[in-house]
């Protein structure tokens, strides 16, 4: 007898199962979407210990009859694709086929439904059909999922505790509710609401219902097209950050993906807007060509291909790029309370430390700058209108740190190292991309004594120092005497910034990106040669100061993500002391 034989069909939807269910929140999600597919406005998903007892989904969609009921637990049975061209054309979230099946195949399931007049009530067990007959004619899909894995102990010893299955559902429905923001969504747990939407059809509204009031008021919205993608959405100000990428929402064609060039793009967009290890959130929804798409290339459909995906990262980068320049990012300095807490309070007293819910999707891949990529993206913008109206009228020094500045709309505190660092670091980034190089002669030459290695690095990059303006020979064993430099140096630190930037040199080994080496030059001479901490300046210093910060692209930031202003608005000055009580 041949050894190959064909599996039964049980044991290939237990197969499937182990692809397409990983978790809870994998059941969740493939019956949120045949709620979705089936046009329903209102979708209820009630969770029993985080879902790990119980997992019911009830929606007032289209339903089934008895037929078709029975059929969808059938493998491959689906109303969603019928020819191989329909694989070029998927508008719905699901098209397998093998939902259902797999879920059936590993717990216990009851489904009640009704198309027309007549509801249909089906029960499975471990894929095995128990009974079907006729039930109430309530209109929709009611799908109860119990004792998940049961029969499959190899998967089930994988579930994670209740609290980490459960935040994984509350991040899957917040996303699936911004995704689609005209149906009411609500997800329960031990029959307490932890996620609840309108389904008002405003993603505005929606946002603030996930995240409440202090960030949807912090939303930037974004509104942009080129011939092949259509964009819209929100992102927010770099004051709201979070510490993971989580929050990174993607949407095409009304299905919530993770794709590393999107996210990458996203990312670039807030250089120097943030620390690099802090991420904004951002709600974007991408509209396109079906064909232009492949959803089909993971089984969970999280990922997608895009065939114009350089086009679209532009069409990203851009966008948000030119809506955070726009807008006045100043931060006040008094956070409002929260409005909508009921989820967040409920899930940290039992997620804790659990919450730090880290994307598999992301651990292998980690997004970096890629300045390389950014040549041509690096246009200066018209200098941000709001800003460049702001007048500060600085009225003191604070700890010999912060300048104390204010106007006809309140007080603010300014950063004086960091303000400084953001202008030294425009000057100088502009100066390295000027093509008319100005230099000047040291009265007298600076030595650079390096090792035999060191030495060599910089042989080989005699043009990147000649092309910078520097003038520099050898003199003696492993030794080179600058002699001329380029006037964007600052006026005394000059030994100084030479030395760092040939170090940056030796750093780096030789092997670089012109642009990014700019960038790292800009940023470390910036930082150097800036005012710091503890050192004081005059007022008119501080005015100097102030006048040139508006001036800049990015006037909110210093080039390593922090803050360099912030703002107490009369309103919050009358509310501390108490001279306005609402």
């Amino acid at each position: 007898m041949g050894k190959i034989h064909v599996m039964s069909e049980n044991l290939a939807n237990k197969i499937a199962a182990g692809e397409v269910v990983e978790k809870i929140s994998s059941v969740v999600k493939e019956l949120v979407e045949n709620s979705i597919d089936a046009h329903a406005k209102t979708i209820i998903v009630s969770l029993l210990d985080g879902g790990l007892k119980k997992i019911q989904v009830l929606d007032d969609g289209d339903g089934m009859d008895a037929d078709d009921a029975k059929l969808a637990f059938e493998s491959h049975a689906t109303s969603k694709i019928l020819h191989d061209d329909d694989l070029f054309f998927i508008d719905t979230l699901g098209f397998r086929g093998e939902a259902l099946p797999s879920i059936a195949s590993v717990s216990d399931v009851i489904l009640k439904t009704c198309a027309h007049d007549i509801g249909t009530l089906i029960e499975i067990k471990g894929g095995k059909f128990l009974k079907q007959e006729t039930s109430d004619a309530k209109p929709g899909t009611c799908i109860t999922v119990s004792d998940l894995f049961y029969n499959t102990p190899a998967r089930l010893k994988y579930l994670k505790t209740e609290a980490r299955e459960l935040a994984s559902c509350v991040a899957l429905m917040e996303h699936l509710a911004l995704a689609h923001d005209n149906i009411s969504f609500t997800l329960e747990n031990n029959e307490k609401i932890l996620v609840k939407t309108t389904g008002s059809g405003n993603l505005h509204k929606c946002i603030h219902e996930i995240y409440g009031l202090n960030v949807s008021n912090k939303m930037l919205e974004v509104n942009a097209s080129n011939d092949d993608f259509d964009l819209y959405g929100y992102v927010c100000k770099p004051e709201i950050l979070k510490s993971n990428r989580n929050h990174f929402i993607t949407i095409v064609n009304d299905r919530v993906i993770k794709n590393y060039d999107i996210q990458r793009a996203i990312n670039n967009a807030y250089y120097t807007y943030k620390p690099d290890t802090k991420f904004p959130i951002v709600v974007l929804k991408i509209n396109t060509d079906p064909t232009l798409i492949d959803v089909n290339i993971h089984p969970t459909k999280q990922d997608i291909k895009l065939s114009k995906i350089e086009e679209l990262s532009d069409l990203i980068y851009n966008t948000i790029k030119e809506v955070l320049y726009k807008s006045l990012l100043i931060p006040d300095a008094i956070k409002k309370p929260e409005y909508n807490d009921i989820k967040e309070k409920y899930v940290e007293n039992i997620v804790k430390e659990s919450m730090k819910q880290e994307d598999e999707y992301h651990e292998s891949n980690q997004i970096e700058l890629d300045l390389s990529q950014q040549k041509e993206k690096q246009e200066s913008y018209v200098i941000n209108e709001e800003m460049k109206k702001l007048v500060l009228y600085p009225v003191g020094i604070a700890h010999g740190t912060y300048i104390i500045a204010q106007n006809e709309e309140g007080v603010y505190l300014i950063d004086q190292h960091a303000a400084q660092e953001r202008v030294n670091y425009e000057r100088y980034l502009k100066a390295l991309k000027e093509k008319e190089i100005y230099t000047t002669a040291l009265l007298f030459p600076i030595t650079v004594e390096l090792s035999s290695s060191e030495y060599l690095i910089i042989k080989n990059h005699l043009d990147l120092f000649k092309n910078m303006g520097f003038v520099l020979e050898d003199f003696g064993v492993n030794t080179f005497v600058f002699k001329e430099h380029p006037t964007w140096l600052k006026q005394g630190y000059e030994e100084e910034s030479i030395r760092k930037i040939v170090d940056l040199v030796i750093q780096n080994k030789g092997e670089f990106d012109v642009v990014k080496f700019n960038e790292h030059i800009a940023i470390t001479l910036a930082c150097k040669m800036s005012i710091k901490a503890n050192m004081r300046i005059s007022l008119e210093a501080a005015e100097e100061l102030l006048n040139e910060l508006v001036m800049c692209d990015n006037p909110y930031n210093c080039p390593h993500g922090r803050p360099t202003i912030i703002k107490f608005s009369i309103y919050d000055l009358e509310r501390m002391f108490k001279r306005v009580m609402n």
